[in-house]
C-alpha cells in the first residue's frame, strides 16, 4: 500500500481525489529533488575520498589541509544517509543545512566569487524542498497558504 501524501496513512483525505492527485505530484517532485541532492552529495563525497584535482585545489585555495578531505567525505556521507532514511529525513536535512551553512561561511571568509558563495544556499533550498514535498507531516507544520 502506498502512503498518500495528504494524510500520511494511506487513506484518501476528506478533500477528495483532487488533493490526493496533487499530493502524489508533490511527493514525486520531492523525490526527484531529493534524489538530485543525494546524488550530488555522494558525488561530492567521492571526490573527497579519491582526492580529485578540483578538491585538492579547492582545499588549498580555502586554506584547509588536504588531509581533512576524507573526513569531510565521511561527514557528507553520514549526513546524506540520514537524509535518505525516511524516519530521519528531516534530521538529515538539518545536518545538511548545517554543513552547507559552514560551506557558505568558508566561501565568504575566502572571498570567493558570488556563485560559489550562494550555491550552498541554493542547494540547501533544494534539499529542504525535496523533504518538504515528500513529507506531509512537515507540510502540516509549515503550511504554504494560498
Amino acid at each position: 500500500m502506498s502512503v498518500d501524501a495528504t494524510t500520511g496513512d494511506g487513506s484518501i483525505s476528506e478533500t477528495g481525489k483532487h488533493s490526493a492527485i496533487a499530493g502524489k505530484g508533490a511527493v514525486w517532485t520531492g523525490r526527484v529533488l531529493s534524489t538530485l541532492a543525494v546524488l550530488f552529495m555522494l558525488f561530492d563525497a567521492a571526490g573527497k575520498f579519491v582526492m580529485a584535482g578540483p578538491v585538492v585545489e579547492a582545499f588549498q585555495r580555502l586554506g584547509f589541509p588536504t588531509s581533512l578531505a576524507p573526513g569531510v567525505g565521511v561527514l557528507i556521507v553520514i549526513c546524506t544517509l540520514a537524509y535518505v532514511i525516511p524516519r530521519t529525513a528531516v534530521f538529515g536535512a538539518v545536518l545538511l543545512s548545517a554543513f552547507l551553512g559552514g560551506a557558505v561561511a568558508i566561501q565568504m571568509r575566502a572571498g570567493s566569487p558570488l556563485f560559489e558563495t550562494v550555491f550552498p544556499v541554493i542547494f540547501g533550498v533544494i534539499v529542504w524542498a525535496g523533504v518538504y514535498l515528500r513529507d506531509c507531516r512537515l507540510r502540516e507544520v509549515f503550511p504554504i497558504r494560498r
